[in-house]
């Protein structure tokens, strides 16, 4: 990866961009030295033109931007880097520096709320109960589901089709974290399947 650092006093700007919903988060500056540090601690890492100085995003509040990859364009002269967001990003309290956060619709959303329930271990939910049955029973869930959506596929009941198709993507969410993957990563194989 060669980035042009010669233009604009040796500091090339640096498009933050979320990881998962690819939501433009912020705009820095980097010199060669921040990104270097940015790519070996893989936490995002500008140059402040205001401290004069290598800052590293959530250096003081603690919200950092995990980086999970990093493109130059084709002049080398911009930086884009996806990342994970650990909380808010502007200093002003809003989560993006261009406004509050945006999803690319619900059912990512859905997909974060059942991470987070696993992730927490809320006990009386539903979708952590089910998790921790294991994978199998997870996978039976997800079968049952499907079998459902067929029997009424066949039928004429609109409503009864819908609700049991969102029971079966409820589920397969599920699946999906219990074999450490998510939405994103199955949209990545369809992607490479439409050629």
């Amino acid at each position: 990866m060669k980035i042009n650092f010669d233009k604009n006093n040796g500091l090339v700007p640096v498009v933050i961009q979320d990881d998962r919903t690819l939501q433009v988060l912020m705009l820095g500056y980097m010199n060669e030295e921040a990104f270097e540090k940015t790519q070996n601690e893989k936490i995002v890492t500008f140059f402040s033109r205001s401290k004069n100085r290598l800052w590293t995003k959530g250096e003081e509040s603690g919200n950092f931007l995990t980086v999970k990859g990093i493109v130059v364009d084709c002049d080398n002269d911009t930086i884009l880097i996806k990342a994970k967001p650990k909380n808010i990003v502007c200093h002003t309290g809003s989560f993006s520096c261009f406004g509050e956060k945006n999803s690319k619709g619900f059912v990512y959303e859905l997909e974060e709320k059942i991470s987070q329930r696993i992730n927490d271990r809320v006990k009386d939910s539903y979708t952590y109960s089910l998790f921790q049955k294991g994978i199998n029973k997870v996978a039976q869930k997800v079968g049952e589901e499907a079998v459902e959506v067929v029997i009424e596929a066949k039928d004429n009941n609109d409503d009864l089709f819908k609700n049991e198709a969102a029971d079966l993507l409820y589920h397969y969410l599920i699946l999906l974290k219990a074999k450490n993957f998510t939405l994103q990563d199955i949209e990545k194989v369809l992607m490479v399947r439409d050629k």
